[in-house]
């Protein structure tokens, strides 16, 4: 259900905004933009709704929520096939999608009630005090997501915010909003209240109208807009987390498998046709493997499935504008005196929105396809001539997202890690992180603010109150707020503490 389904009628004229699938450039549907009023509106609502879904107990939250996601997955080919009709995604990629907000959801409605319940805390003076945490939600949080992951990633954020007790109201990109109003529809018919769980859609003036009522913002999408978003929530200071752009750096190593870090370097780079906040955006390789490792990379992208189908490896871009982008990247590089070794031509012949995967050497720092998130199905490979050199080239940059070391000596290849200002790192394998659903994913620098998985992504959602009891043992009444007994007591606390600090 859209909020339009739910609000009631107007006289004026609602914007209405195509929705385009980017494999053939054919409209296949039309969303009305929500405005100010159906904003607030469903904020409204789902601020009443939510007193009732917060005050559950946390074990009936996720029992509605086990049941959302038994349906989910078993109408997956349904919400792949959406997937595959307004983002261009092809099986594989859509199927990871389903994978993903499965295991999420199977990873906190197990845990949940243990994340959230009270935690006892160390109090000022033992047995007379007593102290607790509890974790209590903020109300209603808008989730603004983007288009790349049409499913995956406004589902897992939006899953932790309710399982922590929220309503939430979820305004999908208008580019992708088909698949988001699916998953919310089944959602619904699992039990989830429907104003606990809404859907605004629109473009970024409905996002704007969100941030304006919402009590929390959960956005993911390019470092430009997240800036404007937390400008505004902060003037209404109101919390918010970021997942932002990046510019992730592969290393490999010299002592690197060469077919396995070939191989999935080219998955890292290519996947989504690199529209993927986390995909490699630039590879840096030891010089005495460099001259074999482009060979295994060459070799492997001979081999790399490049078409319209449904089960290519990678198919098409999802609008001119980021294959604009990409191009504009490439021509940069290119007159700056890199080379193209694999693919670089639009492919019309495909679809409108069609780009070659590409591979490009002889690049350097002072190339815009080096320094800012290109998006797109680029492949730049750069010679240095040892580690340091590799760490330091992979930290100049403003992004802070993930990075990827590929080495057989593990301990040495954690060090590297170590040594990256990046919020998930990972070794022989790209994006590990963000699809395991008990490690925190999330970036440093210009990438973002705070953390999808784990217990830091579902307490994140609630704000923490402080419960503290004084049982007056061996207490009697008086004024002074230093009474003798209480000094005596504090003075002997601070002489224990010295040996035994955990008291």
């Amino acid at each position: 259900m859209t909020i339009q389904d739910a609000a009631p009628p107007q006289t004026e004229q609602k914007r209405t905004i195509d929705v385009h699938n980017p494999i053939t450039g054919a409209v296949i549907g039309q969303i009305t933009a929500a405005d100010e009023a159906d904003v607030q509106a469903a904020v409204e609502r789902a601020r009443v709704a939510q007193v009732a879904w917060g005050a559950l107990d946390v074990r009936e939250r996720a029992r509605l929520m086990r049941t959302w996601q038994d349906k989910l997955w078993a109408r997956r080919e349904e919400i792949i096939n959406t997937i595959w009709n307004e983002a261009g995604k092809p099986y594989g990629a859509a199927f990871t999608e389903c994978v993903g907000v499965d295991n999420q959801l199977a990873y906190y409605t197990s845990r949940a009630h243990r994340i959230l319940r009270p935690k006892k805390r160390q109090t000022l003076i033992p047995f007379v005090m007593r102290g607790e945490v509890v974790y209590k939600p903020y109300g209603v949080v808008g989730v603004i997501s983007a288009w790349n992951y049409p499913y995956f990633l406004p589902m897992i954020d939006s899953t932790a915010a309710l399982l922590a007790g929220n309503a939430v109201i979820l305004k999908a990109s208008e580019i992708t909003p088909f698949t988001s109003r699916l998953a919310v529809s089944i959602a619904h018919e699992a039990g989830i209240p429907r104003d606990v769980f809404q859907i605004v859609e629109g473009d970024g003036q409905t996002g704007k109208a969100l941030v304006d009522h919402v009590d929390y913002v959960a956005f993911t999408g390019s470092t430009a807009t997240g800036r404007k978003i937390a400008v505004q929530a902060a003037g209404r200071l109101i919390p918010y987390t970021l997942e932002l752009g990046g510019k992730d750096p592969a290393i490999v190593m010299a002592d690197a498998d060469l077919d396995m870090a070939a191989s999935r370097v080219i998955t890292g780079a290519w996947e989504n046709a690199g529209q993927a906040c986390l995909s490699i955006e630039r590879v840096y390789v030891e010089a005495p493997i460099y001259d074999a490792f482009l060979q295994k990379v060459l070799d492997y992208a001979k081999q790399f499935k490049f078409d319209a189908s449904k089960h290519a490896y990678m198919g098409t871009m999802i609008n001119q504008r980021e294959l604009e982008r990409s191009k504009q990247h490439l021509e940069d590089a290119v007159a700056k005196g890199a080379k193209v070794l694999w693919g670089g031509q639009p492919r019309p012949d495909l679809g409108p929105q069609f780009f070659e995967p590409t591979v490009l050497v002889d690049v350097d720092h002072s190339m815009t396809i080096m320094r800012e998130e290109t998006f797109g199905p680029m492949l730049p490979i750069m010679k240095v001539n040892s580690v340091e050199e590799a760490i330091r080239l992979a930290n100049d940059t403003d992004y802070g997202l993930g990075a990827t070391v590929y080495s057989k000596d593990f301990a040495k290849a954690r060090e590297v890690c170590l040594r990256l200002n990046a919020g998930e790192t990972n070794v022989n394998r790209f994006v590990m992180g963000i699809g395991t659903p008990d490690v925190p994913s999330g970036g440093m620098k210009q990438s973002g603010i705070g953390r999808r998985n784990g217990p830091e992504g579902l307490l994140k959602y609630t704000q923490m109150q402080a419960v503290m009891i004084d049982t007056m043992r061996g207490q009697r009444p008086g004024l002074n707020v230093l009474d003798p007994v209480t000094k005596i007591t504090l003075l002997f606390l601070r002489r224990l503490r010295r040996v035994f600090p955990w008291v």
